[in-house]
């Protein structure tokens, strides 16, 4: 089932009839939608959640979101759910999975994240786990399993965990915010619950499970990509089961350098009733009455865990009293003295299971309550649910890293402590993704968190020799994906209000990455998925002004274009700290993107369509074998997607391109078939794929023609076709909260097209009224029909702009729509009303500077 009401997994918790539960409280009562009329807010956004959306597809192609349905709180460190084994059915699916998996006997996730809605077998309850990612999986430590039967042999010879597993069926599983619950076919029922750094378990066996039965498999050594090292210690006489996992190799299938152990998760796991008995295994040997376990799956020649290695214990459980186990488990990425004490302190002797999971459906109503919405209870259900599903999986991550008494390890491996002005050190910054709308939504709903998270990448970037990121895992660099994001996110994070950190020391850090080249810039170690520098081929940046096809970076025609982006968001947070000389630098460097427009490069099937970005050689000569729509020359993107990825310069590339009618016509066929339907979600690289963050500001492009009509029209569409209330209802990975908060901007009429500033692009709102930050937006004609703005007014005054100044961060600001199902072409039309662009035109064929700001 997708799930249950708040009120009805209560009553099945603690035992109590759903009228007396209901009863007892009354103040958080719900129904599947609750507003008082049809002019109040949304009360319990919570209620409407539906985790299991996105959780269906086939995670090798990128329809599939891999976001999990495990309990987890904001940003929570523990995220506290189920580890899917592969069936047959699944494996067919995939030839890739198919050919690794049987053919080279290695061992993956079913998905990344760990859950996908088509296996139906279950190996194990892990403790951490990444949502939305596209590199296989991460993280999925200490998967625990509840198991009725015999050992008969080692869980790491189980080809496919035909054995170690158990089937079930979607009809008795149910996932809340903060809950999941699954009863699986061997009998037992199981429930889990979290805290920020700490989870709780409910295993209900059936009556007729006997205690030589009833065990907990913990397969300490299987993170979902292998480990380096497992050890594992049984407690017999306080009921206690502690350890530590290292591991590693995110993407390591893909190359070399992250093939190695970077982080130590250490975990404490308390069971409430006696262990009559325990063994253990280690490779393909069983050991009887052992008590402890050590050893790691490795990571494979190829990046792909073998079978065959690993190590864990079981432990046999005393049912003779009770047939419900509750476990209470800690984690930690500095030792097991603070895995101890982070449970200590979340979850006091006295906690129960329904505390933890009452304080996290709160927690999480509360956060979801930060954007207000005012919808019909009846006919926007669906819509109320994807959107408030979104805004639940656009607040996975990052994670908080540190413990309770703030100590974390660091990206030097030491162990470090936060200072007094953060709150929490944050881990997994899927920067690339993160960078485009995701941080500036964290910031907006919490600018303290925002703040913590900036501080955090700095933190990192001084214990890793000044050296800022693009994909931080735990306590491990990975260099994954290209560009420079950690720059835009730290002037993301100032210009949304998160400015309560080491700004200046940050800013003085950025711009000695951004003109001095480091050895690392220099080399191709990692390259091309990993390049290890933040500014691959600095030097040729500096030299050529762009980056060239013989260069340290992975396709240097999307170098070029991150790096601009970097430069102008840099050079955003340069003037506001008051730095003229590197804003004017950097504002001409974030021109250098219009070197590689070539006006006469064309598509194969159309050469009459002429003038892309087109990678060049060192030489300055044009990179040969150009196809416009070849996926292969851009970073998973075409010259056709990517044309259009200079969000800070429409107008620029306005001038470039031809002109209004031109760049709109270009923008038509890219989003539409010849007989006119539409394109929006496409293996053709010919076309959009606002799935993916290389398409994902196209829409709003046509505001720098001046119709901003299509604008709206494609905004909608994408919303209309892509986004769903089902288990496939995510278009593409959902890339760790960056594809949902796209969907949370869009549906409110609003996206943060600049790297570096709060302004704002407009659009049609979706709902009637909202509320976010400071901004409320009023849209009473808000419906799928009407997708056109007639008219706006901003605190009053009329406005033609198509766009919104960020003053709005700090005082309140009223967006008053009239929308309508037939556009106003003038809206938004004139030159002045289009949101500004900012550019050095160059004078393309020779590389000369001309021009000024826009």
């Amino acid at each position: 089932m997708f799930k249950k009401s708040y009120t009805a997994v209560l009553a099945m918790v603690v035992g109590c009839s759903l009228a007396a539960c209901s009863k007892d409280i009354a103040k958080e009562e719900v129904a599947d939608v609750q507003v008082q009329s049809k002019t109040a807010w949304v009360k319990n956004p919570a209620d409407l959640v539906n985790p299991f959306i996105g959780t269906e597809g086939v995670y090798n192609h990128r329809q599939a979101a891999n976001v999990v349905p495990g309990a987890v709180l904001p940003h929570g460190m523990f995220n506290f759910g189920p580890e899917h084994a592969y069936t047959h059915d699944l494996l067919s699916e995939s030839e890739l999975i198919s050919k690794r998996i049987l053919e080279d006997n290695g061992r993956l996730p079913v998905s990344p994240g760990g859950y996908n809605y088509g296996a139906s077998r279950i190996k194990g309850f892990s403790f951490t786990r990444l949502s939305g990612t596209g590199c296989l999986g991460a993280s999925g430590d200490i998967p625990v399993l509840p198991f009725v039967g015999k050992i008969k042999h080692s869980p790491d010879t189980d080809k496919l965990n035909a054995y170690y597993s158990a089937s079930f069926s979607h009809d008795d599983e149910t996932a809340l915010p903060g809950y999941y619950q699954v009863k699986m076919d061997n009998g037992i029922n199981v429930e889990l619950a979290a805290t920020t750094r700490s989870g709780i378990a409910q295993f209900t066996f059936d009556e007729s499970v006997n205690s030589e039965q009833a065990k907990l498999l913990f397969r300490s050594s299987y993170s979902q990509l292998g480990s380096g090292d497992a050890y594992t210690t049984v407690d017999l006489e306080k009921g206690e089961i502690s350890g530590y996992v290292t591991s590693g190799n995110f993407c390591g299938y893909l190359g070399e350098y992250n093939r190695r152990d970077y982080y130590t998760l250490h975990f404490i796991a308390k069971l409430n009733v006696a262990i009559t008995g325990s063994g253990s295994w280690q490779d393909d040997k069983v050991f009887s009455n052992s008590t402890k376990a050590k050893g790691g799956m490795g990571y494979g020649e190829k990046g792909i865990p073998k079978l065959g290695k690993g190590s864990g214990v079981w432990v046999d459980l005393d049912l003779t009293k009770q047939k419900t186990v509750t476990m209470k488990v800690g984690i930690s990425y500095v030792s097991l003295a603070n895995a101890r004490e982070n449970l200590a302190v979340e979850q006091a002797k006295t906690s129960s299971f329904t505390k933890v999971q009452e304080q996290a459906y709160q927690t999480w109503n509360s956060a979801l309550s930060k954007v207000k919405v005012v919808a019909d209870e009846v006919a926007d259900k669906d819509k109320l649910t994807t959107f408030y599903t979104a805004l639940f999986h656009s607040q996975f991550h990052p994670n908080i890293f540190s413990d309770v008494n703030g100590e974390y390890t660091g990206f030097d491996q030491k162990t470090h402590k936060i200072g007094q002005q953060q709150n929490a050190q944050y881990a997994n910054f899927s920067g690339w993704d993160v960078y485009r709308s995701q941080l500036q939504l964290v910031t907006l709903l919490n600018p303290k968190r925002g703040s913590d998270i900036a501080q955090s990448l700095f933190n990192q970037a001084q214990q890793y020799n000044g050296v800022w990121d693009r994909w931080t895992h735990n306590s491990g660099p990975t260099g994954v994906m290209s560009g420079d994001p950690s720059t835009i996110a730290i002037a993301n994070f100032v210009a949304f209000g998160g400015d309560k950190f080491d700004v200046n020391g940050a800013y003085q850090s950025l711009i000695k990455a951004a003109t001095i080249p480091t050895a690392l810039d220099l080399s191709d170690q990692g390259c091309p998925v990993f390049c290890r520098g933040q500014h691959p081929s600095l030097d040729q940046w500096l030299s050529l002004n762009y980056i060239s096809d013989q260069s340290n970076s992975w396709e240097g025609a999307s170098e070029t274009l991150e790096q601009a982006s970097a430069d102008f968001s840099l050079s955003q947070l340069a003037k506001r700290l008051g730095h003229k000389s590197d804003e004017q630098n950097l504002l001409t460097r974030s021109s250098y993107w219009q070197n590689l427009y070539n006006p006469l490069a064309s598509t194969k099937e159309k050469s009459d369509l002429r003038g892309y970005l087109q990678g060049k050689n060192k030489d300055g000569s044009w990179k040969k074998d150009f196809d416009a729509n070849s996926g292969h020359l851009f970073v998973e993107g075409s010259p056709a997607q990517y044309l259009w990825m200079v969000p800070f310069d429409g107008q620029g590339l306005n001038t470039l391109v031809g002109g209004d009618e031109i760049m709109a016509t270009r923008l038509d066929n890219h989003f539409h078939k010849p007989d006119g339907s539409w394109v929006l979600f496409r293996d053709d690289a010919t076309y959009a794929d606002v799935s993916n963050q290389p398409s994902i500001a196209s829409p709003w492009m046509y505001l720098f023609t001046g119709q901003a009509y299509k604008t709206q029209d494609t905004v909608r569409e994408t919303i209309s076709q892509l986004w769903h209330n089902s288990t496939k209802g995510i278009p593409g990975q959902d890339d760790l909260g960056q594809m949902s908060s796209w969907y949370v901007f869009s549906s409110l009429g609003l996206y943060p097209l600049y790297p570096g500033r709060a302004d704002l692009v407009l659009s049609s709102p979706v709902f009637s009224q909202t509320q976010i930050g400071n901004l409320t937006i009023k849209a009473p004609q808000a419906s799928d029909k009407n997708r056109f703005i007639q008219s706006l007014t901003v605190n009053g005054q009329p406005t033609n702009k198509s766009w919104l100044d960020e003053s709005y961060i700090k005082q309140p600001t009223i967006l008053d729509f009239t929308l309508s199902t037939i556009p106003n072409k003038n809206w938004g039309a004139a030159l002045s009303d289009r949101p500004p662009s900012y550019s050095n035109l160059i004078k393309v064929a020779k590389g000369e500077q001309a021009g000024s700001k826009k």
